[in-house]
């Protein structure tokens, strides 16, 4: 019977477990809002730049402070970036007055 109330300080339940418990790193985070950057560029950037800064946002550990990686950079100026051509094509693309 002893050995039912000692088993979980022998081996912990997160002892098995390879993956984050808080979810993707910020590296990871960094790359997925690049790419969502990018990607916006072509296809729908209203939605993908917004994704792309929050992405950025979160990578940098959710402060503008700090030390800063590249891709987390990229991700939140390209967002943004992004989401500004894709504001402005929504203002300009009223019916009868069509952007091309």
């Amino acid at each position: 019977m002893a050995g039912f109330s000692h088993g979980t300080r022998r081996h912990p339940r997160s002892r098995g477990r390879t993956w984050s418990r808080s979810g993707p790193d910020s590296a990871t985070l960094g790359i997925i809002g690049a790419i969502c950057a990018v990607a916006g560029f072509f296809v729908l950037g209203i939605i993908l730049g917004p994704v792309a800064i929050f992405c950025g946002w979160l990578s940098m550990g959710r402060t503008w402070s700090g030390a800063r990686h590249a891709p987390a950079l990229i991700a939140v100026v390209l967002g943004a970036i992004d989401t500004l051509l894709a504001l402005i094509w929504l203002a300009g693309a009223t019916p009868g007055a069509g952007l091309l």
